[in-house]
């Protein structure tokens, strides 16, 4: 082989391996999600479960309310995102706020009493369906939830197999359970949805890795509204039900916008006696104004109470008065902007083992 056959052979390599390296920054920056502040309106998602089943006040919604809720959104002048353009357009900053409406576990009672009013206005929403209820008495049925798929305007989320609390299970038994829905999801309607939804907004940091190499994006049950800054696989709800779905409440939750951040630690959002409080801390960006007002309030101990702030610079640490009670632990941090009320919530499953 010449020289110059040696010497063009070499740099073909090395492009490569730049090339290669350049793809892997780039991916580790996108999975992390590592930007500027971008003043990003957001998007705002709120979750239902169950319409018009009045013996389940925690999960349902009664559907004359739901309907002044939808009219309540229309008189802001918000519009409802298709799932589709907030998978695609994630990264982009929103100029007006959007509200992405998800819906969980795919009851009866969301078919006959809430899908013929979306269809009918063909408002854009995700359906998060586990496999193994299906066709269960009070469930729909694969055929009525191919009938919803077919809507061009409706997207079919993944919600686990069994939606049992997944995070008290071994990791193997966790990813038999997603590989088993695969399968279901597979057979029944012929792909595996690419959003997914934490059954009871739980997991732990080896749940979301292994979310995060399934799944584009993950939504968990911790309020909040989404920005570009927001982890893909540990995105904010507002959950609505009748115990918090009450009109002057709702209003206050959809006027909310992001609270941004650049960094919320710790990652592992399962707390055991080894690190329960947790060392909590969030780094804010340093053009953000207003940053030192916020306020948060937090559960440790089982009593709300407003959170022991301390800022170092651009970080909040808070110093807990106590050890969060199993089963949940829970922080809100909420700061009026000029005018503009953010938020964002953290939520940690507390094991007592």
């Amino acid at each position: 082989m010449s020289d110059k056959h040696i010497f063009l052979f070499a740099a073909s390599i090395i492009k490569l391996f730049i090339i290669l390296f350049l793809l892997i920054t780039n991916s580790k920056a996108e999975d992390n999600n590592i930007k500027q502040y971008s003043n990003d309106e957001g998007v705002l998602s709120i979750m239902y479960h169950r319409f018009d089943e009045n013996k389940y006040p925690s999960t349902n919604i009664q559907m004359e309310v739901f309907l002044k809720q939808i009219q309540l959104i229309k008189d802001l002048n918000y519009s409802f995102i298709h799932p589709e353009d907030f998978e695609k357009n994630f990264n982009i900053p929103k100029k007006q706020k959007k509200i992405l409406i998800t819906v969980d576990d795919a009851f009866q009672s969301f078919y006959e009493v809430a899908w013929p009013f979306l269809k009918e206005n063909r408002i854009p929403f995700i359906l998060f369906v586990s496999t193994e209820p299906v066709g269960n008495r009070g469930y729909m049925t694969w055929e009525q939830i191919r009938e919803v798929e077919k809507e061009k305007f409706a997207v079919i989320g993944h919600h686990s197999h069994s939606h049992k609390y997944l995070i008290d299970k071994t990791n193997e038994d966790f990813e038999e359970d997603i590989e088993t829905a695969n399968r279901i999801f597979n057979e029944k309607i012929g792909y595996v949805p690419s959003l997914f939804s934490y059954p009871f907004g739980e997991y732990s940091e080896f749940m979301r890795n292994y979310i995060s190499k399934k799944f584009t994006y993950a939504f968990g049950q911790h309020s909040g509204v989404i920005d570009v800054n927001k982890e893909k696989f540990q995105l904010p709800r507002f959950p609505i039900n009748e115990n918090y779905g009450e009109l002057k409440r709702f209003t206050s939750i959809i006027k909310t916008y992001p609270l941004e951040y650049k960094e919320l630690l710790p990652v592992e959002k399962k707390l055991n006696k080894s690190n329960n409080p947790p060392s909590f801390s969030v780094e804010f960006f340093k053009d953000q104004k207003n940053i030192k007002n916020i306020n948060c309030y937090s559960n440790e101990g089982n009593q709300w109470e407003k959170s022991n702030i301390i800022f170092n610079d651009t970080i909040l640490n808070i110093n807990f008065r106590e050890a969060f009670l199993p089963r949940r632990g829970r922080i809100n941090c909420s700061l009026n902007d000029d005018g503009k009320w953010r938020w964002f919530g953290t939520q940690f499953i507390v094991k007592d083992d």
